[in-house]
């Protein structure tokens, strides 16, 4: 019975070992919740750079409804010049007896024929008048309501500003609690736009999602900004193993906005990468944040670094190990 039971104890106690000294530690190489960062920071943190997204997105909106408008602004203003100038000659016709005149004209007619050709002659004439004075107050009024929509979106431009400064410190004062938020040096940069832009509101604002679609990589939901930036990391090259929905705990993967894309090919390791791995995952990183704003993406954690689109990269605290660290994986929060 001893003999039998001796190689089950061996087992067991190879593994116990083997976990001691980390050479098998999935726990550790899996990504977990952010680092373990507080769940209070990091819904503040993921608040606003949502509400800064949001903001930014209407500003944009407003800075091309300016434009617009102020190409419009410019040709009515045009029109209303050569208008005015019209109606200075038919108000000076006018002025200056041209109406009487023209019912002169008509009375004073030698025969039938000719006053009925005279009499249409001058319906023409104030017809034509008429039209040029009411297309002149028509023009003037449209005019007016330019001027009033370019100063609503100049006034949109500024509120978002505020909104955008305001929830820009927010990020940053939650990112310090977190124990990052410092100037960092060595970033991944010159990613390549691959994306076309995803939909928005009218004002420019990201449509609200939620977990509704089949994650591709787990058993779980995916919302379909997160499921269309995965396919796009994808259709740029970037195939390597990728875990998105994790439920429980906070945090976007459980909402399905958050994708975890190992910098290894085949799994999470447990370590930091290094050499044709390292390389792969500053790449993404750097298509990440390239096509930030086409996506809808909130934030980027890779080897310690957070991007964010209010503050751009900065330090991440993490917890010490290449997963909590992101030293082994690339992290992508969608809107």
């Amino acid at each position: 019975m001893a003999c039998r039971r001796a190689p089950f104890v061996l087992t067991l106690l190879t593994t116990a070992l083997l976990l001691v000294i980390g050479v098998v530690n999935p726990a550790a190489a899996e990504p977990g919740e952010d680092g373990g960062q507080n769940l209070t920071v990091r819904q503040a943190l993921d608040k606003a750079l949502a509400e800064y997204n949001d903001a930014k997105g209407r500003l944009d909106k407003s800075v091309a409804d300016q434009a617009a408008i102020g190409e419009e602004l410019t040709k009515t203003q045009a029109r209303v010049s050569e208008l005015e100038a019209s109606a200075g000659v038919v108000a000076s016709a006018a002025y200056r007896g041209r109406r009487v005149s023209l019912a002169n004209v008509v009375i004073g007619s030698g025969d039938p024929e000719t006053m009925l050709h005279n009499m249409v002659t001058v319906e023409y004439v104030l017809s034509r008048d008429d039209r040029a004075l009411r297309e002149l107050a028509a023009t003037r009024k449209r005019l007016e309501q330019q001027r009033t929509d370019l100063d609503a979106a100049i006034a949109n431009q500024q509120a978002q500003l505020k909104i955008m400064e305001a929830n820009k410190k927010a990020a940053e004062d939650a990112l310090r609690k977190a124990g990052g938020g410092g100037t960092t040096s060595g970033a991944p940069a010159g990613g390549k736009v691959t994306t076309g832009s995803v939909g928005r509101n009218a004002d420019g604002s990201y449509p609200k999602e939620g977990c509704t679609l089949d994650d591709p990589t787990t058993s779980g939901c995916i919302s379909s900004r997160m499921l269309n930036a995965y396919n796009a990391a994808r259709q740029a090259g970037y195939t390597h193993y990728t875990s998105c929905y994790r439920g429980g705990g906070g945090g976007d993967h459980p909402l399905g906005k958050a994708c975890d894309f190992s910098a290894n090919a085949k799994t999470f390791v447990n370590a930091r990468a290094t050499g044709a791995d390292k390389t792969y995952g500053d790449n993404l990183a750097a298509w990440c944040v390239a096509n930030a704003k086409n996506l809808g993406v909130k934030y980027v954690i890779w080897y310690k670094r957070i991007w964010q689109p209010s503050s751009g990269w900065k330090s991440y605290g993490g917890d010490g190990t290449p997963a909590g660290d992101h030293y082994n994986h690339v992290h992508l929060s969608m809107q």
